[in-house]
């Protein structure tokens, strides 16, 4: 029973060395042609897979440059003038302390939260707050100082300071 059925049907007679081969290279070209073609639709699904990541980078490049755009517009067009400022207004960037010169009415617009400072280039400029809102959906990084109204907190009555009442314009 060590005889392969190959074997055996050749000592039968029944079959000659010729068709033998002619039938094992025929299988083996027919098993090469599946491995190709699993190969080439495995290599086709890879490069269609870094095709789609290579655009959805690049999709992601054109909406961050198109958002630093709109962001650069809205400052340039909402930007109020500076011009005659005599009053520093200072702020915290970055952990630094900025110096702006604003006007006596600006600066208090910006103690009340109804301008804001924003950044533009390698300077600062102000801008309406809603304005300033708009650019923090599309670039909060943008937005050094927005101040917001907040409601008077209740007073402890224990309080040993509540008749000391720190002023919003305190210049610091």
């Amino acid at each position: 029973m060590n005889n392969s059925l190959k074997n055996q049907l050749l000592k039968a007679g029944l079959s000659d060395v010729k068709k033998v081969k002619k039938l094992e290279h025929e299988k083996r070209v027919a098993v090469d042609k599946e491995e190709s073609k699993k190969l080439a639709q495995k290599a086709l699904e890879e490069k269609q897979a870094r095709d789609r990541e290579l655009n959805r980078l690049q999709q992601l490049e054109r909406e961050s440059k198109a958002r630093e755009a709109q962001v650069r517009n809205m400052v340039v067009t909402q930007a109020i003038s500076r011009k005659g400022g005599e009053t520093a207004y200072q702020f915290a960037d970055g952990g630094k302390i900025k110096k702006l010169y604003v006007t006596e009415a600006q600066f208090n617009q910006l103690v009340k939260g109804q301008i804001a400072v924003v950044r533009s280039g390698e300077g600062y400029e102000l801008v309406p707050t809603l304005a300033a809102e708009k650019i923090r959906t599309r670039d909060e990084s943008v937005v050094v100082v927005l101040n917001t109204r907040v409601e008077k907190a209740e007073v402890d009555e224990e309080d040993p300071y509540k008749d000391y009442v720190i002023p919003d314009d305190l210049m610091w």
